[in-house]
């Protein structure tokens, strides 16, 4: 995992973690797979935790159950500077998969197309209006349903609880584009920790909205920090557990301290055991907590 990347997108499955993040790391440019290790004797099993990296872009998946699913309310903006590259990855990407939106020209983009793939997880390839950049990958919210509407709320909390945070562009709804109402946010980009972002409210009836199949996992570099992203971010206590929350509008964040991915790549299998086992019954993270249960060898 890049170590300098502050927030890491997080892909639940329920067996297929491995796969989809040896498919993903053989269909993007630039990408690899970091680690793998498996978790013992979880309320879910054995888990596969797999970190792996898309176009430079930290990522990380696990297998746990079929408790969730991915669904489109996440998405990953992929932009790709030349267009045979969006052809080909388009083409692994929905085999076996479901196309959202065709891959054509479109007025927002000269080459553009989003497709869930076979795993679940939704992906909009867009040419990219500078051919020097380097392909980039951005999480994608899609406010819909009781959460529509909101989008603009949501992009002043984030940013006021992130650092190193800015709100970029915003195109909004006009009066013609019913059933969305005027005046929401059809589409805007934001930067989070130095990481972009972008988000749009969607009005049209949409049979999924936002779980933890998609999550964001936020490494913290002490106990102070990870107070801090706890604090703020969490609004539904019920969905406390092993470091994850959910914040107001269902969003799913993990609140995990950089140690202990450390510990679980450089562990024995009896310190990994130990690690489990001291994290499993927590809520918030306990910092001091892990580090003495991880131990000597």
């Amino acid at each position: 995992m890049t170590p300098l990347q502050k927030i890491v997108p997080h892909l639940w499955f329920d067996k297929e973690a491995v796969e989809a993040a040896t498919f993903y790391a053989s269909s993007f440019p630039d990408s690899r797979l970091i680690s793998a290790i498996t978790l013992r004797d979880t309320p879910s099993g054995d888990c596969d935790v797999v970190s792996f990296e898309l176009a430079g872009s930290a990522f990380q998946a696990i297998s746990a159950g079929p408790f969730f699913k991915p669904n489109p309310s996440i998405s990953f903006m992929v932009y790709l500077p030349v267009p045979a590259t969006i052809d080909t990855l388009w083409t692994r990407l929905s085999e076996g998969g479901q196309v959202l939106m065709p891959l054509e020209s479109y007025p927002f983009a000269a080459r553009y197309g989003w497709v869930q793939d076979r795993f679940g997880v939704s992906w909009q390839l867009t040419l990219s209006e500078h051919p020097a950049d380097p392909p980039a990958i951005i999480p994608a919210f899609l406010f819909v349903g009781d959460n529509c509407g909101k989008a603009e709320e949501a992009l002043h909390f984030y940013t006021s609880v992130f650092k190193a945070s800015r709100i970029g562009q915003i195109h909004r709804y006009g009066s013609d584009q019913a059933p969305d109402q005027e005046g929401t946010i059809m589409f805007a980009d934001f930067v989070l920790e130095h990481q972009p972002f972008a988000m749009s409210d969607s009005a049209f009836s949409h049979e999924f909205g936002f779980n933890e199949a998609i999550s964001f996992i936020v490494n913290c570099e002490t106990q102070e920090e990870i107070d801090y992203y706890w604090e703020r971010l969490s609004a539904v206590p019920e969905a406390e557990q092993c470091g994850w929350l959910k914040d107001r509008y269902g969003v799913s964040w993990q609140i995990v301290p950089t140690a202990m991915d450390a510990m679980m790549r450089t562990g024995s299998p009896e310190q990994i055991a130990r690690l489990t086992q001291a994290f499993l019954p927590m809520k918030k993270f306990d910092l001091a907590a892990l580090q003495s249960a991880f131990g000597n060898p």
